[in-house]
């Protein structure tokens, strides 16, 4: 049987841990923000890009270039699953062990979709309003060239969002936190400053958002004990957001 670790190892692991994934987004976001907030243009007339071609005129480069970073950052995934799995007989282990996986399919399914409408609806309501107060930039969600893997690869950078973030900022650190001693709201709070917070880059809207929203799911986990269904609602959100930007952009002036 593995000996339980230190309050101060456990600490410094999700240190590291979001050091190599959404710790260092905190930083660029802030930093971006920072430039955003300092440039001449008002925030409210800025725009932030999402989902870019990188060599639009080389299509099949551009793919490879794409498919790389959504590989890349599942990366992080699979070091928190890993570092679990040491205590959880393996990178299984640890994923069943905080609910990632098949054996509920339609009930994560089904709460997982009712999350979504929950936050959907109200949070595009509120990212309008945010960006009329003049707090929040315009963010285009969808930039990549007009080739025939754009939906495809936007489905798929939804899904990788999605792990990264619910695997990481709920099944791994809600764990990890519990373990050095911290209640259960202050992990939910702390979870959810760090999600707003790597969302900066898109303004103060942004972040606000984003905490509301990891205030909930965090608050589900704790009475669910599964990510799944929040790896549901995160994909179907960015799916929405990212496909639907592509399709309804270039037809209304509103977004």
């Amino acid at each position: 049987m593995t000996a339980p670790l230190a309050r101060r190892t456990l600490l410094v692991e999700t240190v590291l841990v979001l050091g190599v994934s959404l710790g260092a987004s905190v930083v660029w976001s802030v930093l971006s923000l920072w430039r955003k907030l300092t440039a001449e243009t008002p925030l409210a007339s800025q725009t932030t890009s999402m989902n870019t071609s990188v060599t639009p005129d080389r299509p099949w480069l551009d793919l490879t270039y794409q498919l790389a970073g959504i590989v890349i950052a599942l990366v992080p995934v699979l070091l928190a699953l890993h570092l679990l799995g040491r205590e959880d007989g393996g990178t299984r282990g640890a994923g069943r062990l905080m609910g990632l996986d098949l054996r509920r399919p339609l009930r994560d399914l089904l709460l997982g979709l009712g999350l979504a409408a929950v936050i959907g609806l109200p949070g595009l309501g509120f990212y309008l309003l945010a960006r009329e107060l003049g707090i929040n930039t315009t963010v285009s969600a969808a930039n990549l060239a007009d080739v025939w893997w754009a939906v495809p690869v936007l489905v798929l950078a939804a899904v990788q969002n999605a792990l990264l973030e619910e695997v990481i900022m709920i099944g791994y650190l809600f764990r990890r936190w519990t373990q050095a001693g911290w209640g259960t709201w202050t992990v939910i709070v702390t979870s959810a400053l760090i999600r707003g917070g790597y969302h900066l880059y898109q303004g103060f809207g942004g972040f606000v958002g984003n905490v509301a929203m990891g205030l909930l799911l965090g608050w589900v986990y704790t009475r669910t004990r599964r990510v799944m269904p929040l790896v549901v609602a995160h994909a179907t959100l960015d799916v929405v957001a990212f496909v639907g930007y592509a399709v309804v952009a270039p037809r209304v002036d509103w977004l």
